[in-house]
């Protein structure tokens, strides 16, 4: 998608000079965020559930019809197991809330966590060992309320494969219980869902879980939108994601509009936003969007962190000549036509771009849209070409203008 129209070089050559006015000017006033509930902890998973063999959707990477929790024995130490981590747990096991510890905004029913306390599956049979990416992959597949009993400490997954997430699904409910890490070990994408351009369903819905180091080495092609998204790639139905944590997730290092270090949504159910509630994203990359990415996508992102993620791509979007694009959208970038983004409750800070918007790209193209930064703080984050308020690039139907600013510090 055509994301910075012609114009773009003559925003590349001004920037330079109108940053530091650009800075001064729109810095804000921090005032009072509004109060309301902030999602809790989910309940503890329970043992005892096992998932009937099942094949993998169309195009999953692996076969998993042995896959078994809670029947299938791995040995200690196989490729794909559950590692116990060293880092100290908070009492209980589940490591800390994730998100921002100041973030009040209210929060919807609908972008609340999913009780958990009766699943449909269990991964594992109470041991590490038998927490695998198999058993992983078997679960999601089948769907329906997921948790986890891998044993009283936290855990790390090594994932072989992304879970896929069959289109025929109505609900997949993945709760790590604040115990469970997914790696990609630097290259393997977690979880995946391709349900269709705009359709309604499934529902994926990832909680309480950490994803590090997540991975996806798909470039962009023209002609399709299958790429981005290092730990999760949706393309239709609805996402929503709650007390989790991203760290060190990446994609593709270059293309135009390729982008999501840790998340890339496309082609969303148009009627339901994409909710992020309560988590963090750090020190994730993409050519752009270092921690996020959407395309034709509503995202309401309430009491996050995103902290140090980078737009590592060059170019800009069209391409320039000579350059593989991109390079936008520090922590966030989205695009397309008649969207919205909405910023609550949330911290955005130390998040760099090669080209524009160090904090947030957003270009709406045509059909109308609002950015909006309520309750929230946005500081420290530099935009490499150019950017139309400190840290941001919006543009709504071909024409720079300015993000809704509510109760906020932007500077």
């Amino acid at each position: 998608m055509r994301s910075v129209h012609g114009r773009d070089r003559v925003l590349r050559g001004l920037a330079r000079v109108a940053r530091a006015v650009l800075a001064a000017a729109a810095a804000g006033v921090t005032v009072t965020a509004c109060a309301g509930p902030v999602p809790g902890a989910s309940p503890a998973p329970v043992s005892g559930t096992a998932v009937p063999s099942a094949a993998t959707a169309p195009g999953a990477p692996v076969a998993v019809a042995s896959a078994v929790v809670h029947a299938v024995k791995t040995a200690p130490g196989a490729s794909g197991t559950a590692a116990p981590r060293t880092a100290p747990a908070s009492p209980g096991g589940a490591r800390p809330a994730a998100g921002n510890p100041d973030g009040h905004a209210a929060v919807p029913a609908s972008a609340q966590a999913v009780v958990t306390g009766h699943p449909d599956r269990v991964i594992g049979n109470g041991t590490p060992a038998s927490c695998t990416s198999v058993a992983v992959i078997a679960a999601v597949a089948a769907g329906g309320v997921i948790t986890f009993s891998c044993g009283p400490s936290p855990v790390t997954i090594t994932m072989t494969a992304a879970a896929i997430v069959a289109a025929s699904s109505r609900l997949v409910v993945l709760d790590g219980g604040g115990k469970v890490t997914l790696t990609g070990g630097g290259k393997t994408q977690v979880l995946s869902m391709n349900a269709g351009w705009q359709q309604q369903w499934p529902q994926l819905v990832v909680e309480n879980l950490d994803v590090t180091d997540a991975y996806s080495a798909t470039p962009q092609v023209s002609g399709s939108s299958v790429y981005g998204g290092g730990a999760i790639f949706a393309e239709g139905g609805q996402l929503k994601v709650v007390n989790s944590v991203f760290s060190g997730d990446s994609c593709y290092a270059s293309g135009p509009d390729l982008g999501g270090g840790a998340i890339r949504a496309v082609g969303m159910y148009p009627a339901s936003p994409v909710y992020l509630t309560g988590d963090t994203f750090s020190d994730d990359s993409c050519s752009n969007g270092g921690a996020l990415s959407g395309l034709y996508a509503n995202f309401d992102i309430i009491n996050c962190l995103l902290a140090g993620n980078k737009a590592i791509g060059w170019g800009a979007n069209p391409a320039q000549a000579g350059t593989p694009g991109g390079g936008s959208g520090g922590a966030i970038y989205t695009d397309g036509n008649a969207y919205d983004l909405t910023i609550s409750g949330t911290v955005i800070h130390g998040n760099t771009a090669r080209e524009g918007g160090g904090g947030i790209f957003f270009v709406v193209n045509a059909g109308g849209g609002t950015l909006r930064i309520e309750s929230s703080t946005m500081q420290g984050n530099p935009s490499g070409e150019f950017q139309d308020a400190p840290g941001i690039f919006d543009s709504v139907n071909g024409q720079d203008t300015q993000p809704v600013i509510v109760s906020s510090s932007v500077g």
